[in-house]
């Protein structure tokens, strides 16, 4: 067989799984939007066929033969190549039943994680997460390989070829920074002017639009709903966000969505020959967090943004009981340790997310059960955060990743954030009148710059490679702290 022929067969083939994978994305769009509250049991049931079928498509010896055949493939055409290779690989490994139990119930446990959620009841969720994480473990065993922990092989999943050890090393650096920076901030006594009003919801969905838009975000590719927990889904032509709404206060939802338009126009920019293709795909969990975490935080609580934001406010949604930009500067850079993640400011940000790294890696290695988990979720928060946690809902609930089976995502937030404070310092190094275009809601140059030097790149090269190529360094996280430490000494005097 010809190596054109067969990269042909191949490449079909590596479509119809990236179609079926949009539409596992679909329906946990639907579970989490417009499902009615009588569906999850047929919900998993259809997850768990969808599943399966990518499953027989990954595992078929047919592909693996394809990518014999098409090994001499060049540029686009052998990334993927390479990619169902690796694809292959992992789905023998894993036996069709157990690929469908991941998925149905992942479907169910995201339907008990809301009820328990909401009740502030952990023990009702428990016996579905111990579920869960026993699926995920016997997944581990199967796709470690080659010494690699089960951890580490979860984490492949998201950030291909990074291992938990690396990240500890990246992490050991962080942390002490981060702490000293809070510790100073603490010590300054600080308070920030407060929202005051209540918003209705189509007041702040409006507002969320209007900033989608002006973040690039392509509304006739898109579509903005309600759910539990902002989430996107979706690529090229479809690309799905949700956010929420507290009356009182739009911050929430300004800033979800900001965070998830981040995800959506990385999805929208993404290479359209490629589609549906791994080499058109986002490079990993923490390319695509780089680009949420730069528009929700480097640029959209940056001062100069905050002259627009505030104009926009005004018009939207009255004062707010905020007087100037400056004041909602201040107001959207509060710092206060917290207990929920999603509303956490940058200095404490990563410390959740280091010790949800910390907790879920116990939980696969299997030195934490899942009954302790809530314990041992408490006593960290107060080792960290000096504060106890008052229930379940504002502690070991609060997160939909573990009830949706993504034992692995959580340290892509925080390597994220270090692409994203790269990613900054080289926006403000190659468009020099940045401060002037966030100050006038005008992003189209940032969006074409990282369009063109990230989005469109798809999966051509490994991650910390594309990022280093963007921004012309080999990332690492002083650049995060540096940008950390200029913008909270600017706002507090340190």
């Amino acid at each position: 067989m010809d190596t054109i022929a067969a990269y042909e067969e191949l490449a079909a083939r590596l479509r119809r799984i990236g179609a079926l994978e949009e539409v596992a994305g679909l329906l946990n769009w639907d579970q989490e939007t417009q499902m009615p509250p009588k569906g999850g049991a047929q919900r998993a049931e259809h997850a768990a066929a969808v599943a399966s079928a990518i499953h027989d498509l990954a595992s078929d010896p047919r592909l693996g033969e394809l990518v014999a055949f098409a090994a001499t493939a060049q540029g686009a055409d052998a990334v993927n190549v390479a990619e169902a290779g690796r694809i292959h690989r992992r789905a023998v490994r894993v036996p069709p039943a157990l690929a469908a139990d991941l998925a149905r119930a992942s479907a169910l446990g995201q339907e008990v994680w809301v009820k328990a959620r909401t009740a502030s009841d952990f023990a009702a969720f428990a016996p579905t997460l111990e579920r869960i994480v026993a699926l995920k473990r016997a997944e581990a065993e199967c796709l470690a390989e080659d010494g690699i922990s089960g951890y580490d092989a979860l984490l492949d999943g998201f950030e291909p070829g990074t291992t938990a050890a690396e990240l500890d090393a990246i992490f050991a650096r962080l942390r002490p920074g981060l702490v000293d920076l809070a510790g100073r901030i603490a010590a300054k006594r600080p308070s920030a002017p407060a929202i005051a009003g209540q918003f209705p919801a189509e007041a702040q969905l409006a507002l969320a639009r209007r900033l989608g838009g002006v973040f690039g975000y392509d509304w006739q590719a898109g579509r903005l709903d309600l759910a539990v927990h902002p989430s996107c889904s979706g690529s090229a032509g479809d690309v799905r966000i949700t956010t929420r709404i507290d009356p009182s206060d739009p911050q929430d939802c300004l800033y979800s969505t900001l965070h998830e338009v981040g995800h959506a126009v990385y999805e929208q920019g993404l290479n359209p020959a490629q589609a549906m293709l791994p080499a058109g795909m986002h490079a990993s969990m923490a390319v695509h967090e780089s680009q949420s975490r730069l528009f929700e935080n480097q640029l959209g609580r940056s001062r100069a943004f905050c002259d627009f934001l505030f104009r926009e406010m005004q018009t939207g949604l009255g004062s707010a009981g905020v007087a100037d930009p400056d004041a909602l500067w201040r107001l959207v850079n509060a710092v206060q340790p917290g207990f929920i993640r999603t509303e956490a400011d940058e200095v404490h940000y990563n410390l959740h997310i280091l010790m949800r790294f910390d907790l879920e890696r116990a939980l696969i290695a299997g030195s934490l059960p899942v009954r302790e988990l809530e314990a041992a979720w408490n006593a960290r928060f107060l080792a960290d955060f000096g504060q106890a946690v008052p229930d379940a809902r504002r502690g070991v609930l609060q997160d939909v990743h573990w009830s949706a089976g993504l034992f692995g995502y959580f340290p892509t937030y925080t390597l994220g954030n270090v692409y994203a404070g790269e990613i900054h310092a080289a926006l403000q190094r190659d468009i020099p009148d940045l401060d002037a275009r966030l100050a006038a809601g005008e992003l189209g140059e940032v969006v074409a710059w990282l369009g063109e030097r990230i989005h469109r790149r798809g999966r051509m090269v490994p991650p910390t490679r594309l990022i280093a190529e963007a921004v012309g360094r080999a990332p690492d996280e002083r650049a995060l702290l540096d940008y950390l430490e200029a913008k909270y000494s600017d706002l507090h005097d340190l």
